[in-house]
């Protein structure tokens, strides 16, 4: 238990010389807005993913084979977008190569401005999801969920990508005491899970209330915190800012 929460404190509030400084606890909250925004996408968009596109690739399988109340368009779309978005992500690593702050900075402002796009057409809409609603909701959340799995990818932090849980779940029971492994990191690991919780539990909440452009005015907030503070602390020579050894 000492161990989990030195880890948890540590993932929240680095120590100055840790090699991923001010990262963790940046893409925690990342991970927070794919649990807002999966949430929009799949209780007010019709049943689809925008980031989990392991659930859309299934969601996709079962629209060919007829299942009633999923839109095979609309999970298309989505790889689509999602595609576009990670190649985007792919090309903002390669140019950001030697800094990572400036490459979590530089992603998360193009983020905000593709979620800005999402409530101002939803408050046009008085939160109404028509068709051309949807789909640009879908399109501009899928691009910015295919960048943001891109970048954490190229950043490096373990256990944080972000968009997806189910390596860090594995890791977490695989690499336990019971399962004869060492438990790296079941703080960070832990926090991913709770955060990714959080995000999807607030989503919901919201969403089935009514509240479609405050959920993402929320997303919106988050991403434009996360690209301020990341551009604060980058200035200089950070350690945590080289590219992952």
């Amino acid at each position: 238990m000492r161990g989990l929460l030195t880890d948890a404190v540590r993932t929240l509030v680095p120590p100055k010389d840790d090699r991923h400084g001010p990262l963790p606890p940046l893409m925690l909250t990342l991970t927070v807005v794919t649990g807002l925004v999966d949430a929009v996408s799949y209780l007010a968009l019709g049943h689809v993913f925008v980031a989990n596109m392991t659930g859309n690739v299934v969601f996709l399988g079962f629209a060919l084979g007829g299942a009633p109340n999923l839109s095979a368009l609309a999970s298309v779309v989505a790889l689509v977008t999602f595609l576009l978005g990670a190649l985007a992500g792919g090309r903002l690593g390669s140019r950001f190569a030697a800094h990572r702050g400036h490459l979590l900075r530089t992603a998360t402002a193009v983020q905000t401005v593709l979620v800005a796009v999402t409530v101002l057409v939803t408050a046009v809409a008085d939160g109404r999801v028509t068709t051309g609603v949807q789909y640009t909701l879908i399109v501009c959340l899928g691009l910015g969920m295919g960048l943001q799995n891109a970048v954490a990818r190229r950043l490096g932090v373990p256990d944080m990508t972000t968009t997806v849980l189910t390596l860090t779940l594995t890791g977490l029971a695989a690499d336990s005491t019971p399962a004869g492994g060492a438990a790296p990191r079941p703080g960070r690991r832990i926090l991913s899970v709770l955060a990714m919780l959080l995000g999807a539990l607030c989503g919901a909440g919201l969403v089935l209330h009514g509240h479609l452009v405050l959920t993402l005015g929320l997303c919106l907030l988050l991403l434009a915190l996360t690209s301020v503070v990341t551009h604060r602390l980058s200035t200089g020579d950070a350690v945590w800012a080289r590219p992952p050894s």
